[in-house]
């Protein structure tokens, strides 16, 4: 995903690794292998609250539509990663790919969504909601 210099470098004032890199080492334990990372806003690294993410990601699996179980592991690992640096992602919007590049689909997550997780959103409430937004590239064809 990223060139040699972004998995060596780190914030010189927490001596943390850069967010991208973080989430791309802790997803390859899900077959989850991050090939894009962008800042929706121009701060990079993403450290301002609400900052937008788009992320690009390929998975191992067999499958041709994306599972709540990917969906779940990517956002539980990009939560935990804001938890452990008091930061809350702005709107994030995924896409996932084969091993052969191919678009398997789509997701997003509001950003007002993360915002009211545990306050005025249950954890269910949210889930549903991410899980509303997933456009699988296989059914939209299909259809046509």
């Amino acid at each position: 995903m990223t060139d040699d210099r972004a998995t060596t470098e780190r914030d010189s004032a927490t001596e943390e690794r850069p967010i991208a890199v973080t989430l791309e080492n802790r997803l390859m334990g899900h077959g989850i292998y991050l090939t894009s990372f962008a800042c929706k806003d121009k701060g990079e690294p993403p450290a301002e609250d609400g900052a937008g993410i788009e992320l690009e990601y390929e998975v191992v699996a067999e499958t041709p539509r994306i599972t709540r179980n990917e969906v779940g592991a990517v956002l539980r690992t990009l939560l935990t990663i804001g938890d452990e640096r008091s930061w809350t992602p702005g709107r994030l919007e995924v896409t996932s790919l084969t091993t052969d590049g191919d678009i398997r689909g789509w997701w997003y997550v509001e950003r007002e969504w993360f915002e009211q997780l545990g306050s005025g959103l249950s954890q269910l409430e949210f889930s549903q909601r991410v899980l509303g937004t997933i456009k699988n590239y296989r059914a939209e064809n299909d259809s046509r």
